[in-house]
């Protein structure tokens, strides 16, 4: 039985294409053979051969139709004649009304005054009858037919541009108001799963708890605890914050939905809350389910800042509608928000407040063990060296991110194949560092010796001054090669710190200076080599005095704003009189930094120069070059690498 109803149920549908050619077809009909219907009908003929049967009397009447074309009907005796036999109508439209012959002539009045001379001279009376016919029904299908085609054409533009799959901004101009939010399917979408994402610890147990909350909600319900309505995931750029989330994707069994900030916005007033409602619609219908906002700060910046020309106005009422969606009447507690940003300083307060973002899911740059798992993940694709130390590669990348990394890792399989290597070795990475770091090798830069030695005893000064003082990071590798915009670089093992004291950064800010220090001691000229030097210093010194309290002239002051609210004001939350005090200040501070730096350079000019000239020979130089100068470094520690660019 249940066989039969399905086959019951597969009744051929009519399609409206069989309906638009049946119409067509009635209408080319109407248009073809309505004439005949009307008794036109006969053979073809012309006026010469026409005047010839009137001459021989073969003709019963002339009927002119519509002033141009003639219908003639011969009598019984002519349509006896062999000559006529092809005139005479046939087939199931025969009938007494029907013409023998019809045919098309010029003027009128010519022809009737023809038709007047034969009847005079072969004395014949014949009727001429004048008809006028028309088709009704088909001229009034004519008369419709622009509009027919307008409509059709309109019809299909509508069904074309109301559809899911219409592409472009065109092809949603109907949808414009529906969230374009992707609709994760593990089943097609490539799967990210927490073991993908290496390191975040931290964060991938917070997440992790959300996940488990959905799978298992009686787990923690059972004690009267309420789902968390949102996370919100602020970090550094290329942290890992988009791929948590993905990971979130791949582990939840529930319905995820992603997009990003920028997808609310529109050049239509309205679309952005549009949006925002249909996308909540469509999860609370899914629920329980995951939205994910990526770059929430292209619609959740604070209101009001900024907002001198009232352009924002439809940014501000996205926002509103989010907030009222998140935590408002009406809110379903089984969806969850999950968002990303790297400026969560500019955020809404009332976006960033508990029962809307419960959780701030902090993701920071990874330190040293979690590099370590970030390389083993990146990794496992290449074909790399048996002997490859993964420890030694997370030292030589302090402050990278994920995508940094990710980048190390594919950038040192470039330079392995392009160097038609089988393996990626110790030096493809130590190369692909620097080539993302201090930027593509300047093989062809033109350098004067002059300025060569220059630049080898300005990275020697580095090298000395980072060496001799305790708190400074030592050198591990000086160039003298052009990478970039840098005309060398030097690099350091810095120590990674929760915290820094003064003595610390005084320390650094003196090695930082000791480029310009032996430009002096060596020449006794400075140059303009040392601005990225100058430009480091400057900052450490301002923020020493301004944000950390670090001087006893400012005091335990800070006029460093958390908030972001400070960017949106005119005036400094300081005096004129404490900003004299400030740049004094600062400029004590590197002045004195500046003089320590010449006097250790002083002191140990003759290593100075001896390293200079090896570096010169060289190009490059490591730890081991100032080992046999120097001898071991008194401070030595545990440390891992950065970059200081000249």
């Amino acid at each position: 039985m249940a066989k039969e109803n399905k086959n019951s149920n597969k009744k051929p549908k009519l399609s409206p294409y069989w309906i638009y050619g049946i119409i067509i077809a009635v209408f080319l009909g109407i248009q073809l053979f309505g004439g005949t219907f009307g008794g036109q009908g006969g053979a073809k003929t012309t006026p010469t051969d026409f005047f010839t049967y009137l001459r021989n009397g073969d003709v019963e009447k002339v009927e002119i139709i519509n002033r141009r074309e003639a219908r003639v009907f011969l009598t019984k005796e002519a349509e006896q004649q062999e000559v006529h036999r092809k005139s005479i109508p046939k087939g199931f439209m025969a009938g007494a009304d029907m013409a023998n012959y019809r045919f098309e002539f010029g003027d009128l009045k010519l022809f009737q005054e023809e038709i007047e001379k034969i009847k005079q001279n072969n004395n014949i009376n014949i009727p001429v009858a004048f008809v006028t016919e028309s088709n009704a029904f088909g001229d009034f299908l004519i008369s419709l037919l622009p509009f027919i085609l307008i409509i059709g054409v309109w019809i299909f533009i509508m069904r074309r541009m109301s559809s899911g799959g219409g592409g472009g901004a065109g092809g949603q101009i109907f949808n414009i108001g529906k969230s374009k939010a992707k609709l994760f399917d593990e089943k097609i979408d490539t799967k990210t799963t927490f073991k993908d994402v290496a390191g975040l610890e931290g964060a991938k147990e917070e997440v992790q708890e959300i996940v488990d909350f959905l799978k298992f909600p009686e787990k923690y319900t059972s004690l009267g605890g309420k789902i968390p309505k949102g996370a919100l995931l602020v970090g550094p750029p290329g942290t890992g914050k988009t791929l948590l989330a993905k990971a979130v994707a791949g582990e939840a069994k529930v319905p995820f939905f992603s997009l990003s900030g920028s997808d609310f916005v529109e050049m239509f007033v309205g679309v952005g809350a549009s949006r925002v409602r249909d996308l909540f619609k469509q999860a609370k219908e899914k629920s329980p389910s995951i939205i994910f906002i990526d770059e929430i700060d292209a619609i959740g910046r604070a209101r009001g800042k900024s907002n001198f020309s009232g352009s924002n106005d439809e940014r501000e009422n996205t926002l509103n509608q989010l907030l009222t969606e998140m935590d408002g009447f009406g809110t379903n507690t089984n969806v969850i928000v999950l968002a990303a940003t790297n400026r969560a300083d500019v955020l809404d307060s009332a976006l960033m407040r508990a029962g809307r973002f419960d959780r701030q899911i902090y993701v920071d740059l990874p330190d040293v063990r979690e590099r370590k798992e970030i390389f083993e993940v990146h990794l496992r694709p290449l074909k790399k060296e048996e002997d490859l130390d993964i420890d030694f590669l997370s030292k030589q990348t302090p402050g990278f991110s994920g995508a940094d990394i990710a980048n190390v890792c594919n950038e040192a399989a470039l330079i392995a194949a392009r160097n038609g290597k089988k393996a990626v070795g110790k030096q493809d990475f130590l190369d692909a560092v620097d080539r993302i770091i201090g930027g593509l090798e300047k093989k062809n830069k033109i350098v004067t010796k002059e300025e060569k030695r220059a630049i080898a005893f300005h990275e020697a000064g580095h090298a000395v001054t980072s060496w001799m003082l305790e708190h400074a990071a030592p050198l591990v590798k000086v160039t003298i090669v052009p990478r970039g915009r840098s005309l060398g670089a030097a690099w350091y093992l810095p120590e990674e710190r929760l915290i820094v004291r003064p003595e610390q950064m005084l320390d650094e800010m003196c090695a930082t200076m000791g480029g310009r220090a032996a430009e002096k001691v060596i020449f006794n000229k400075i140059s303009t080599g040392a601005l990225s030097d100058l430009e480091k210093v400057t900052k450490q010194a301002r923020a020493m005095v301004t944000i950390y309290g670090l001087s006893d002239k400012i005091g335990n002051l800070t006029y460093y704003d958390s908030s972001g609210q400070q960017d949106y004001n005119f005036s400094k939350p300081y005096s004129e009189e404490t900003a004299v005090l400030i740049d004094k200040e600062i400029s004590e501070i590197i002045e004195e930094q500046y003089q320590r730096a010449i006097k250790i350079l002083e002191e140990n000019k003759d290593k100075l120069t001896q390293l200079a000239e090896v570096l010169l020979d060289k190009e490059v130089i490591f730890k081991d070059n100032l080992e046999k100068i120097f001898g071991k470094r008194p401070f030595e520690k545990d440390e891992i690498t950065s970059e200081e660019e000249e």
